[in-house]
């Protein structure tokens, strides 16, 4: 478990160069006392492994700008690729908070040649919600933020360009309900088109943080996260807790079965990612959400191995 001292660590991404994992995580200091006060003091900080047990943490890697920058609250959740010329490319979440309390996210870009020093595109933000398809700010209470955040990028599995899923709120349905897969494209990870969602407002969830698409051994699966008080009233009535949930998908662009998303882990773990471990096993990391007594805990867990159990992915006992 990588833990740290004086902060807590919560969402997180990854990107692998030869043998080394890269962790880029949030975090906040503990001094804070209250942990709900941390994301909006979130920083982008950075370390390394080479068997996702063991981190050494390293320099950070991004921080908030000065107002009036699209990041100059706080810097949250992203991913990182590499191009095709070499140099990698993060994809943030910046976000801005208002006099009225409301919170305005928008999504940017910094570059690397190294995965260690960073440097923010100057054309930020690259990425905005388009009120065509999507809720901008001032919706509904308790949806009056603008939700465009982490981004997830991967690149076309027919080499066609690039596609990004991004946390996202359709502009129509019921409020409780209108959690999508918002998405965008690029042919140069430069530019940025978005586009309509892929996924409607009906799959029972007012939010869904944190996607990944990932083939699981030959079967397509999303992976997002939702925890209770953010589901539809109905899947709220159908009990359990929330989570990180797994939905069947047809391939990297969907259909996804939202409506038929499973628990992969409940709340004691939130953000979970996949990532195969040094053996090419497919594991699950996550930061430790809960402890027994309910407390929020901020570290982050060791790898914990995943498999199918018929047409379910589940997590398996270590070992």
């Amino acid at each position: 478990m990588f833990r740290l001292p004086d902060s807590w660590l919560w969402d997180f991404w990854l990107a692998r160069d030869e043998q080394t994992y890269h962790l880029f995580f949030l975090y906040a200091s503990r001094a804070l006392h209250e942990p709900d006060r941390r994301h909006l003091r979130a920083a982008v900080g950075h370390a390394v492994s080479t068997d996702l047990v063991h981190w050494e943490r390293v320099a950070d890697a991004i921080v908030r700008d000065d107002a009036p920058a699209f990041d100059h609250t706080a810097t949250w959740t992203g991913s990182v690729v590499r191009g095709p010329d070499g140099s990698w490319s993060m994809f943030y979440t910046g976000t801005v908070r208002h006099e009225d309390g409301t919170l305005h996210q928008q999504v940017g870009r910094a570059v690397s040649t190294d995965l260690y020093h960073w440097l923010k595109d100057p054309r930020n933000p690259l990425v905005r919600a388009d009120s065509r398809w999507y809720e901008t700010l001032g919706g509904a209470a308790p949806w009056a933020d603008e939700h465009w955040r982490d981004p997830w990028v991967f690149a076309d599995p027919d080499g066609d360009g690039w596609h990004m899923l991004i946390t996202g709120r359709a502009n129509h349905g019921p409020l409780d309900e209108r959690g999508v897969v918002a998405h965008a494209r690029s042919a140069d990870l430069a530019d940025w088109q978005v586009g309509p969602p892929l996924s409607g407002p009906d799959g029972g969830f007012g939010q869904m943080e944190v996607f990944q698409v990932e083939n699981v051994d030959g079967r397509w699966v999303l992976i997002f996260n939702c925890l209770d008080g953010e589901f539809s009233a109905a899947r709220a009535r159908a009990g359990g807790p929330g989570g990180i949930w797994v939905a069947g998908a047809a391939s990297a662009l969907g259909p996804y079965d939202i409506a038929g998303a499973t628990l992969l882990s409940d709340d004691r773990y939130y953000v979970g990612k996949l990532v195969r471990d040094p053996d090419g096993h497919w594991v699950l990391l996550a930061f430790v959400n809960k402890d027994e007594n309910g407390a929020f805990v901020g570290d982050l867990s060791d790898p914990m191995p995943v498999g199918w159990d018929a047409d379910r992915l589940v997590l398996r006992p270590a070992g």
